[in-house]
């Protein structure tokens, strides 16, 4: 069982307000980063602006998934909202706890039922959770569950094909959009996981398919999109 050394970086940084050891994350394919344990701990003044106009198109009750330590889900609720911050690291929903987090539910999103919401909030590419292709589509059909009648879904993915053009990277069997990472802190190493990219002609594509409409509401200079969605009536 690896320890969860996302969860121990969050800690330290939370403890010390300052980034003693670097958070490493390795790729596959093949490129190694430093992943700067203060973004998680963004204040609005420094969320971008793709993320504050997800944040202003929340309506309802709201679930935060992937909450991290809780810096949207605290921006939600000092606006009013009543707001579920849902997060797999306990470590991080510790943190979400002592930063003021109100509503915290430390579970899985694929295991997570019998609630439902107004928006469902995946910002910092959360879909990503999903893995992979196919995981997309368990997503979006578990998020059915989660969603009210007239519910909606707001996150954001990229197309990171521009990697394997700039950096002359070959391009796996699988969609290339699937990444398998590695977070390494303190010379210990932790889970091996996968995370999606999705490009905007898949994303749609699948969505339709499920029965989704589909909002392209921002893209920035980094290929970054922000995306809303919800049923088709």
């Amino acid at each position: 069982m690896h320890r969860d050394v996302y969860g121990e970086a969050l800690d330290d940084y939370f403890v010390h307000q300052e980034e003693k050891f670097p958070l490493i994350l390795h790729t596959s394919y093949g490129d190694q980063d430093e992943m700067p344990v203060e973004i998680f701990f963004r204040e609005p003044d420094d969320f971008p602006e793709l993320e504050f106009i997800g944040l202003s198109l929340c309506d309802g009750r709201v679930l935060d998934v992937g909450a991290g330590v809780g810096s949207h889900s605290l921006y939600l609720q000092e606006k009013g909202f009543e707001v579920d911050a849902l997060e797999l690291s306990q470590t991080a929903c510790h943190i979400m706890q002592q930063r003021g987090v109100q509503h915290i539910i430390c579970e899985d999103f694929f295991k997570f039922e019998g609630q439902k919401y107004d928006t469902l909030l995946l910002l910092m590419n959360g879909i990503g959770l999903a893995g992979d292709v196919d995981g997309f589509r368990k997503l979006l059909q578990h998020s059915k569950e989660l969603l009210t009648e007239n519910g909606q879904l707001i996150f954001d993915s990229s197309d990171i094909s521009y990697l394997y053009k700039d950096y002359n990277i070959k391009k796996p069997a699988h969609y290339f959009g699937e990444i398998q990472y590695q977070y390494e802190y303190k010379g210990t190493r932790g889970n091996l996981f996968k995370w999606l990219y999705l490009d905007q002609d898949l994303l749609i594509k699948i969505s339709h398919e499920l029965g989704w409409v589909v909002q392209i509401l921002y893209e920035d200079e980094n290929d970054q999109y922000l995306v809303r969605m919800e049923l088709k009536k």
